[in-house]
């Protein structure tokens, strides 16, 4: 069964209806330049009632080019259950070094790079579209039909970037990864989630991998 990540939740009632809907993942940006940046407290919130209300759905916090230590520190404080990392590429540090297992997001400009592998110690690899002004977020797509599968021993790989109820069963044919990640595809305004959208991503993806 394909996992499905749904990010960027901001408030109580979107991330509740994601996980009543059978997310396997819930995504949380603690990067404050993103549109749908929760602050560190109200992360914290946010999980404590999800927690209270009998969530047990993974919680991943995503930062971008992020201090070791601020990462660690906030995982901790918010009740991360995973690290989503973008933008260490040129500040490469040792995973392990970490409180939580991470997943390393990696930007695709055309086939993928064997060095996207190798990543030792990520607990998995998002691949999402290059844009050379952002390190990750961009809701558009990239092309899938030059993806090329990890070799034996690789990371899961988790596909983002531009997906939405509508695309989603061509993404997984093409890719056949390990999760999906999607944000924007869901929204009716960046941090808002559509239900409607939300519960049919979920059940796109379903039918095509039960």
């Amino acid at each position: 069964m394909t996992a499905v990540k749904i990010c960027g939740l901001t408030n109580l009632e979107d991330a509740r209806w994601a996980w009543h809907c059978g997310a396997d993942l819930l995504g949380l940006i603690l990067v404050p330049a993103s549109p749908r940046y929760l602050p560190p407290e109200r992360a914290q919130e946010l999980a404590r009632q999800l927690r209270a209300e009998g969530c047990c759905t993974p919680l991943v916090g995503v930062f971008a080019e992020a201090d070791p230590q601020v990462i660690g520190e906030m995982a901790l404080r918010c009740g991360l259950d995973l690290v989503q990392l973008h933008g260490h590429e040129d500040h490469p540090f040792s995973l392990g070094d970490l409180p939580r297992p991470a997943i390393v997001a990696k930007r695709m400009r055309g086939e993928t790079d064997r060095a996207a592998w190798a990543t030792p110690g990520a607990w998995a690899i998002l691949l999402d579209r290059y844009d050379p002004t952002r390190l990750g977020g961009s809701g558009q797509t990239w092309d899938w039909a030059r993806y090329q599968a990890p070799p034996s021993g690789a990371p899961r790989v988790i596909l983002a970037g531009g997906l939405t109820p509508h695309n989603v069963t061509t993404a997984l044919a093409a890719v056949r990864p390990w999760g999906v990640d999607v944000s924007s595809g869901v929204e009716v305004a960046p941090g808002h989630k559509d239900p409607r959208l939300v519960e049919q991503f979920i059940r796109c993806v379903r039918e095509v991998t039960p």
